[in-house]
């Protein structure tokens, strides 16, 4: 069943049958409910691809983010894709990676495929060669950011102060009588130096050097979690507590200390960041700075949204983060 099949039905034109799916003025009330009606009866869709031609939108948003494969990144595209589809567009999704030429690569098939705005998902992103690919492919669409920042005029920016959010979960262990703490995790990415500098501010506002700080690095997986943990264990003793950068290497971690035998909280406390399910799945459950992943992709949605319909926002939002406080501390 075609428009024009529906507008012979119907006694009218093809641009009046147009005219009533895209929900236009000028037609009578009459004429346009018994469209409608004809419309419902024969379950018309209309063709998206054909109407995007005319409109010159597409309806569909690309969504970059570096492995979908990672339990806050599963989460948070249920979440903005669910919220796209409810506002009449679909998200491409693309795994990006981690590396350059596979971010370039992503940014050039989201420009073929013409969407309408663009949201990436990671402060990974937060790189010159995806700024310079924005510049290049991007410039003519609104772009939004969540978890990272570049300073261009069609970008906008979601933000979540895991700076701080650390500091406090600093805090906690101090309170705790755990205060003697170590960082465990990745250190690559903007993300990561601002947990780790909110580590440091803190642990220094308690009386520690800089120099004295222990901080282990490693990429964030269970296999790192618990090897860096293991080291830890043989060579930091007198350490009380540990911050991990992600939940995931503190699951790691979590085993590393179940193998060694130390007690969790009562000899050693632990905190994980991002609040995923890794946790709640944990015995004991641990710790975790819920860093708003999820309502920070789901406002990046909404910002993205109501730039492409012509609504305005602030060009930066920041999101503060929790602590959600389990057996571990």
């Amino acid at each position: 069943m075609t428009i024009y099949d529906i507008a012979e039905l119907a006694g009218v034109s093809a641009s009046t049958v147009s005219r009533v799916i895209n929900d236009k003025p000028g037609i009578g009330e009459a004429t346009r409910e018994k469209v409608k009606a004809l419309l419902k009866e024969h379950n018309y869709t209309p063709d998206e691809n054909a109407r995007g031609l005319v409109n010159k939108n597409t309806k569909l948003i690309g969504i970059m983010l570096a492995d979908i494969r990672s339990a806050h990144h599963t989460d948070l595209t249920y979440a903005v894709e669910k919220y796209l589809r409810e506002k009449g567009y679909c998200g491409i999704i693309l795994n990006a990676g981690s590396k350059a030429e596979e971010m370039v690569e992503a940014i050039r098939i989201l420009e073929q495929r013409r969407v309408d705005g663009v949201l990436i998902i990671g402060s990974v992103f937060q790189n010159e060669t995806v700024e310079s690919g924005i510049k290049e492919h991007f410039a003519n669409i609104p772009v939004v950011f969540a978890n990272g920042r570049f300073e261009l005029p069609n970008v906008y920016c979601v933000l979540v102060d895991e700076c701080d959010g650390v500091e406090h979960c600093v805090d906690l262990l101090a309170k705790k009588q755990k205060g003697n703490a170590a960082f465990i995790g990745s250190l690559d990415t903007p993300s990561s130096q601002e947990k780790l500098k909110g580590f440091k501010r803190a642990m220094i506002r308690y009386g520690h050097s800089e120099e004295s700080l222990v901080i282990l690095d490693g990429e964030p997986s269970i296999e790192n979690g618990y090897r860096l943990t293991q080291k830890l264990l043989s060579e930091y003793p007198r350490i009380q507590s540990v911050i991990y950068s992600e939940d995931l290497v503190a699951a790691g971690g979590m085993r590393a200390f179940w193998d060694a035998k130390v007690k969790i909280p009562d000899e050693m406390a632990v905190i994980g960041i991002d609040n995923t399910i890794y946790g709640e799945l944990s015995c004991p459950q641990f710790t975790s700075l819920d860093n708003k992943m999820t309502e920070m992709a789901s406002e990046a949605a909404r910002i993205l949204i109501d730039a492409i319909e012509g609504r305005k926002n602030p060009r930066k939002i920041m999101l503060l983060s929790d602590i959600v406080e389990r057996e571990s501390t």
